[in-house]
C-alpha cells in the first residue's frame, strides 16, 4: 500500500458508526423531495432539507426547466467568462438585483463558489477580513485563500467585533462576513449592530443570506430587508439551492465591485456556467416568492408551532428563532444513535457532529418547510420526544 493509502486507512470513524448501525450519512431517496419521502421503499418525514419555501417540487418551476432544456440544452459547456453566458443568465441577473435591491448581480454555479471566490478576492495583503466564529465553511474557505489578514470574532459578539475592529490600520480596507441566519444554530446575525460598527470604523459589509432568503423580509429577500439595512450592506448573497429549489448562487452588490470580481473571481472564470434547467427554476421561484406571501406566512406560522413544541417538552434549542432549530445532544455518538432511532420512527433529521461543531455542541438539525402540515410537525414532535426521553436527552 502506498504511502498515502496507508495515511488515509487510518481514518476509520464511519466504519466504526457503520459496524454499530448508527451511521447516517448519505440515505438514498426514490422519491420526489417533498415533505415526506421514500427511502429503501418506506415513507419517511423529511425534516433535514434547506428547501424553507417547499418550492423543490412545485409544477410551475418543474415546467420552467423543462422549457429551458428544450431551448437551451443541458448544459453551457463553458465559464460565464468565455462561452457560458445565456441571455436567461442575464435576466436573472437582472431580476435578481430588481428583487434584492442592488445596483447588480453576478451569478455563480454553486453557493459555495460565490463565497470561495468572492471573499478570496475582494481584499488584499494589507487590507482586513473580519469574520464570525460560526460563519459557513464556504465563508472561512474563502477567507483561507485570502491574503489578507484574517481577524475571527466571536460569534454574533458585536463588543468582540469592536474589539478587532480597533486592531485594523483605519486607512486599510475592512470587510466584515458573516451569515444572515447561521445555517447550524439558526440564529439571526445582528445586522443593525454590525452596519453601525462598519460605518464607525469605515468598514465594509457582507452577509451571506442563503438561510434567510425565502424566509425573512419582504418576499423573502433576507435578514438585510427585514432589518432594513440593505442600502448599509455592500454585498449580499444567496443561493438557489434552497429556497429557490434550484442550484447556484448570486453576490448582489454595485457595479464597481462586480466588474472587479467578472475578471478575478477564480470560482466565476474557472467554472461553467450554472445549466439553463436551474437558471429557469430560479427564475420562476422569484416570481412565487413574490406573489405568494401566504407561503412565507405559513413557514413561520409552523415555525413557532415547533419551537414551542420543543420548549415544552424540555429540549435544548439554543438561541433560534427560525425554520432552524438545532436539538443539542452534546455527545457524538448518542447523536448518530438518536438520528438512527428517529429514522426507524419515520423521521428524517441531520446529524452535526465534530469537527463541523465542537464536540460539546454535537446536535441533530431540524428544518421546515412550508409546505410541512401541521399533523406532520406534531408526528415529528411526538417521535423526538419519545426518542428524547428513552435515550436521557430530557427528563
Amino acid at each position: 500500500m502506498k504511502l498515502l493509502q496507508q495515511k488515509l486507512a487510518r481514518y476509520d470513524e464511519p466504519q466504526k458508526a457503520k459496524a454499530a448501525g448508527i451511521y447516517p450519512y448519505f440515505r438514498a431517496i426514490d422519491s420526489e423531495q417533498d415533505p415526506e419521502v421514500t427511502i429503501n421503499g418506506r415513507p419517511v418525514l423529511m425534516f433535514g432539507s434547506n428547501c424553507y419555501t417547499g418550492l423543490v417540487n412545485d409544477p410551475r418551476i418543474k415546467e420552467a426547466a423543462i422549457e429551458a432544456i428544450k431551448k437551451y440544452g443541458t448544459g453551457c459547456a463553458g465559464s460565464p467568462f468565455l462561452n457560458g453566458t445565456l441571455d436567461l443568465h442575464k435576466q436573472l441577473e437582472a431580476r435578481l438585483a430588481e428583487y434584492i435591491g442592488k445596483e447588480d448581480v453576478m451569478i455563480y454555479s454553486t453557493g459555495f463558489g460565490v463565497n470561495l471566490g468572492v471573499v478570496s478576492a475582494l481584499t488584499g495583503r494589507e487590507d482586513y477580513i473580519l469574520w464570525d466564529e460560526q460563519d459557513h465553511a464556504s465563508i472561512i474557505e474563502g477567507r483561507r485563500l485570502s491574503f489578507s489578514q484574517s481577524l475571527k470574532y466571536k460569534h454574533n459578539d458585536m463588543a468582540s467585533l469592536e474589539q478587532q475592529l480597533k486592531k485594523c490600520d483605519p486607512d486599510k480596507v475592512k470587510l466584515i462576513v458573516t451569515d444572515g441566519v447561521f445555517s447550524m444554530e439558526g440564529d439571526v446575525a445582528n445586522l443593525p449592530e454590525i452596519v453601525r460598527l462598519a460605518k464607525q470604523y469605515n468598514a465594509s459589509v457582507m452577509v451571506d443570506e442563503a438561510h434567510s432568503i425565502g424566509v425573512f423580509g419582504r418576499g423573502g429577500r433576507g435578514t438585510a430587508d427585514h432589518f432594513g439595512v440593505t442600502k448599509d450592506v455592500d454585498l449580499i448573497m444567496g443561493t438557489f439551492s434552497k429556497s429557490f429549489a434550484s442550484l447556484g448562487g448570486f453576490i448582489a452588490t454595485d457595479k464597481e465591485i462586480t466588474n472587479f470580481l467578472r475578471h478575478h473571481s477564480r470560482s466565476y472564470i474557472f467554472t461553467a456556467s450554472i445549466t439553463p434547467a436551474s437558471t429557469a427554476a430560479a427564475l420562476k421561484a422569484i416570481d412565487i416568492m413574490e406573489q405568494e406571501p401566504e407561503r412565507q406566512q405559513r413557514l413561520w406560522d409552523l415555525t413557532n408551532f415547533a419551537l414551542e413544541g420543543f420548549r415544552n417538552m424540555g429540549a435544548e434549542i439554543g438561541n433560534t428563532s427560525t425554520p432552524i432549530i438545532p436539538l443539542y445532544i452534546r455527545d457524538n455518538f448518542k447523536t448518530f444513535k438518536v438520528t438512527t432511532e428517529l429514522f426507524n420512527e419515520g423521521i428524517f433529521v441531520n446529524p452535526v457532529v465534530s469537527p463541523a461543531v465542537a464536540p460539546h455542541d454535537t446536535l441533530i438539525r431540524f428544518s421546515l418547510m412550508a409546505t410541512h402540515t401541521q399533523a406532520q410537525v406534531e408526528r415529528a414532535l411526538e417521535a423526538i420526544e419519545r426518542v428524547f426521553r428513552a435515550n436521557d436527552i430530557i427528563k
